[in-house]
């Protein structure tokens, strides 16, 4: 079974689990992945103040993920 990710993960944590994650964070509109606080963000944290659905993301995440 793959690994999934939830909206409380780290972005950091997510990140080191799979780096390809990153481009699927920026096309979404989190441009700032590689910043400090970023990486101490959950990804429900950082899709606040983003503006974003955590819940497409997380599935577009785990979509990644199961198919690689």
């Amino acid at each position: 079974m793959a690994v999934q990710v939830t909206k409380d993960m780290v972005i950091g944590e997510i990140l080191m689990m799979d780096r390809a994650i990153a481009p699927i964070l920026m096309q979404a509109g989190m441009h700032c992945v590689g910043c400090p606080s970023a990486a101490a963000e959950t990804l429900e944290e950082a899709s606040l103040v983003h503006g974003m659905d955590v819940e497409k993301l997380v599935a577009d995440i785990n979509a990644y993920l199961a198919n690689k």
